[in-house]
């Protein structure tokens, strides 16, 4: 059955219908992941957005939910070049195409994605609409000039505080999580590391998050304009008062960012795949990273008293990390925990046990 992809600007392209039935408004956004489509799909940042594949084949090893990054997927919309009928891997638990219609998501396969990457490379992030009539088409492209992603944070958290892992002699250290929509590794790696973890939902107070007696605070990657998120962010300005160690992933490194006062702004068509290029300053090493993002930390607002600059974009020189001076905290824009992505950057975690260490060290 013919699906059409309707773009704000009124451009349509045409292809063949995969996943759910229905009519869907996003944000088409693209990826260049060469693999880890299903991280892709179950990663709660990908809230309220259409994503692309820029990868021509998509669904070769099928469905593995064993390998999902959430619950449930949270994207909008899914558009691919080729879909791929029989999936190929010994752990495969369906076809790609029953594990979008079983989780409701409308998709398009057979458009050319290699042009619809470069418009919004060229014109940046724009709204879409994934349908199966052009009926109405003024109407319809009304609609998508309308829409806007909003309360992605409270669309993806968890909504009860859950007490993940016990203390014990292998993991003696308690981390809240707070989840703006957390990728499950981000839990796996801090229980790898040894950390008994808490996780709880986004509108957590300080005053709750200290009844944890926590030695660390992991702030989440997630969805959405960090700068949306008001309430959050005055209560980590009270969290930072209290100088706990803190790790911030990608959200998570902005609503920290702006919890201390500075900046964020919108990108023109975000970072996303895992192959995009992290240089740290005080090192000079350049890291290969997995990121999934489209806003970013405007380098210019950072207050020099108070933090530095510690990594950047080596394609854009856009801020990719920030270490603090005035609290035992830093955090990193790009996703050190993928599984889908290189694993350069895994030793972040170590350094935020290390913080917890020296903390403990100078009680």
């Amino acid at each position: 059955m013919d699906r059409y992809l309707i773009m704000k600007d009124g451009t349509v392209f045409t292809g063949t219908a995969i996943g759910a039935d229905g009519t869907v408004i996003g944000e088409a956004v693209f990826t260049t992941a060469m693999c880890g489509y299903l991280l892709s799909i179950t990663d709660p940042s990908y809230y309220g957005q259409i994503i692309t594949q820029t990868f021509p084949m998509i669904g070769n090893y099928g469905a593995i939910e064993a390998d999902a990054e959430s619950d449930k997927p949270y994207l909008t919309g899914y558009v691919v070049r080729e879909l791929c009928e029989v999936g190929s891997n010994f752990r495969k638990e369906s076809e790609l195409n029953e594990y979008l219609k079983k989780n409701n998501i409308v998709g398009i396969a057979g458009i050319d994605t290699r042009a619809l990457t470069r418009k919004i490379r060229s014109q940046g992030v724009m709204n879409a609409m994934i349908t199966d009539s052009l009926k109405d088409l003024p109407q319809k492209i009304a609609l998508i000039k309308k829409y806007k992603v909003k309360s992605a944070v409270e669309h993806t958290s968890c909504t009860v505080a859950t007490e993940v892992n016990p203390i014990d002699d292998t993991h003696k250290y308690r981390v809240v999580l707070y989840d703006f929509g957390a990728k499950k590794n981000i839990e796996r790696m801090l229980i790898k590391y040894g950390c008994s973890v808490v996780r709880v939902p986004y509108d957590t107070t300080a005053e709750e998050a200290l009844k944890y007696n926590p030695d660390g605070i992991m702030l989440s990657n997630g969805g959405g304009d960090p700068a949306d998120n008001v309430q959050v962010i005055a209560e980590l300005k009270k969290l930072n008062a209290r100088k706990i160690p803190t790790f911030g992933i990608c959200l998570g490194h902005q609503l920290l960012a702006l919890s201390y006062g500075f900046a964020t702004t919108k990108l023109k068509y975000g970072h996303r795949g895992t192959n995009q290029p992290v240089k740290d300053l005080v090192t000079g090493k350049t890291y290969v990273t997995s990121q999934n993002h489209g806003y970013a930390v405007k380098a210019d607002s950072v207050d020099t008293q108070i933090a530095e600059v510690r990594m950047t974009n080596a394609n854009d020189k856009t801020v990719e990390g920030i270490d603090y001076k005035c609290a035992p905290a830093f955090s990193v824009q790009f996703h050190p925990e993928a599984c889908g992505g290189p694993k350069d950057t895994e030793f972040l975690f170590e350094r935020f046990v290390k913080l917890m260490e020296e903390n403990h060290a100078e009680r």
